[in-house]
């Protein structure tokens, strides 16, 4: 019988989405016990550094049952300080001791870094997991950056005609030597969406309709990012579709977010009381299917691996479809929309996280072996 795969599970970091890794990083911890694999649950704190949670506090949380709300039920970072240094032999990664070289804790087959937003979803991580030859869940570097640079996100996708709305961008310098700001959005109708370039969960976002203060939204924006992109607001449904694969990835059924009152920003996706997410969204097929279609075409004008979550929106009145933005490691709690789209189709959570590992796996066999170091 062969040993079960060693899995370490990277949440919290430095991010603003901090607490929703925390909530994801539980759900992913529940499923990989349930599929029997050993896991290593490793905190990254908000300024980088690395904590092992003890075995007891993760077996504690992970049989705990599931709360109503996902974001009050989490890990916490919380433990030793330790180092992921490379082990001894290709594809293996330990767990070590910052202050003690020789104390290995454990060694990992895969990482699953369930980080979302800068540090963790924008391939900072990836490119450190590189370094270590080991495999990991997830898109490689390139796809995660672009994915979270919602410019170089939308220029890759209109260079592949997929349809996106219109935008402008602008970098914390341009903003500052305007005279006016509403010159740097000429040709944008309100309502506007501004947001910061590199983050996720609605974090930073404001919706500027007419008469509001462009200036505040822009600076509330800079405050988490010096790249601003703003969006020209769509009056139509939004909807959602996940990726899952390599080179032949697949979508799942389609989702619709329904909000009632304002848009779904951070307070509502993770506060509210009702669940705001329809699955599978009430469309004609010809539509669903477009979806699903557009779905795999953005995932692969990315250079995805693995998973993603499509967002979009959808014109009735026009009949027009566009995408809204790509998250490469989207919330993955039972709440999540991700876990809930497959689910419409048949693959379960513990399903979707079998296939991630192997698919993991997979891309890091077709790898040449690459010098690796350590990293604390």
């Amino acid at each position: 019988m062969s040993a079960p795969i060693r899995i370490g599970i990277l949440f919290g970091g430095p991010s603003a989405e901090h607490d929703v890794s925390c909530a994801s990083a539980l759900g992913v911890a529940r499923a990989l016990a349930g599929s029997g694999y050993r896991t290593v649950a490793i905190g990254v704190t908000s300024s980088g550094g690395f904590r092992l949670m003890p075995d007891s506090v993760l077996a504690e949380l992970r049989d705990r049952p599931a709360g109503e709300r996902a974001i009050d039920d989490k890990l916490v970072v919380t433990g030793p300080a330790v180092e992921l240094r490379s082990g001894p032999c290709p594809g293996v990664v330990q767990v070590a001791a910052g202050n003690a070289p020789g104390a290995v804790h454990a060694e990992l087959d895969v990482v699953f870094p369930v980080l979302h937003g800068p540090f963790g979803e924008d391939g900072v991580v990836q490119g450190l997991l590189e370094s270590l030859n080991v495999p990991y869940v997830g898109c490689g570097i390139l796809a995660s950056a672009v994915g979270m640079n919602k410019v170089a996100m939308k220029r890759a996708l209109r260079a592949e005609g997929i349809p996106v709305t219109p935008y402008v961008a602008f970098d914390s310098h341009t903003y500052q030597a305007a005279d006016d700001p509403e010159d740097l959005v000429a040709g944008l109708c309100r309502p506007l969406f501004v947001k910061p370039a590199n983050m996720g969960s609605s974090i930073g976002i404001t919706r500027v309709d007419e008469g509001d203060d462009l200036a505040a939204a822009v600076e509330e924006a800079l405050r988490h990012d010096q790249l601003v992109i703003v969006e020209q607001g769509v009056t139509g449904r939004e909807l959602e579709c996940a990726v899952l694969g390599g080179a032949r990835p697949e979508a799942s059924a389609v989702g619709e977010v329904r909000v009632a009152g304002g848009w779904f920003d951070y307070q509502q996706k993770y506060f509210g009381d009702a669940d705001p997410m329809i699955v599978p969204a009430v469309l004609p097929d010809d539509v669903t299917e477009w979806i699903r279609d557009l779905s795999l075409r953005a995932f692969a004008a990315i250079g995805g691996w693995g998973l993603a979550r499509v967002d979009f929106f959808y014109d009735e009145t026009t009949g027009s479809v566009y995408v809204n933005e790509l998250n490469t490691m989207p919330g993955f709690t039972a709440h999540s929309m991700y876990p809930k789209v497959w689910a419409a189709v048949g693959v379960g959570y513990r399903e979707v996280v079998d296939r991630l590992v192997e698919l993991a796996r997979v891309r890091h066999a077709g790898r040449p072996v690459t010098t690796a170091g350590s990293v604390r």
